[in-house]
């Protein structure tokens, strides 16, 4: 099977890592838990707040971390051996869900709060960077001269 790259062009160089992390955010999505990502305001910059339903984990039972540029969730439940359950509706399942983040961007804040997790991202804004690059001369090759000699 021949992979196709989505970033082929050749004004794109160096992109070969955020294709990686494109096919890792495609495959790492199972549906669970449900959660949304809204933009919010910020006094500087660009502000994110993505909210993940987790009814029935318990904020001792959720992890949230950042590894490489990705921010991943996850949550772990035990279930209670001391509990007969007539009918289980609401299952007690583990999960992971990762969103890949792009440079700059920090998670500033993550709270549980009625069965949502949510977690606060921010991404200030970069200052515009102009830096001139100085055009040096190449080398002049030496020429090469053959010295004629008059015979005497």
């Amino acid at each position: 099977m021949t992979r196709v790259m989505q970033f082929n062009s050749p004004f794109l160089l160096g992109f070969d890592e955020m294709e990686r992390l494109l096919e890792r955010a495609v495959k790492a999505s199972d549906g669970y838990p449900p959660y949304n990502v809204e933009q919010r305001q910020a006094e500087r910059g660009e502000a994110l707040r993505i909210t993940l339903a987790v009814a029935g984990f318990s904020r001792d039972e959720l992890s949230v971390t950042v590894e490489d540029n990705q921010l991943v969730i996850r949550g772990r439940q035990n279930d209670d051996d001391a509990r007969t359950y007539l009918h289980r509706g609401i299952a007690a399942r583990q999960f992971q869900r990762s969103f890949v983040l792009a440079d700059g961007i920090e998670v500033t804040d993550a709270r549980l709060e009625n069965g949502l997790l949510m977690i606060d991202l921010e991404k200030p804004e970069l200052e515009r960077r102009v830096r001139t690059i100085e055009i040096s001369e190449a080398p002049q090759k030496p020429v090469s001269r053959r010295v004629e000699r008059d015979a005497v």
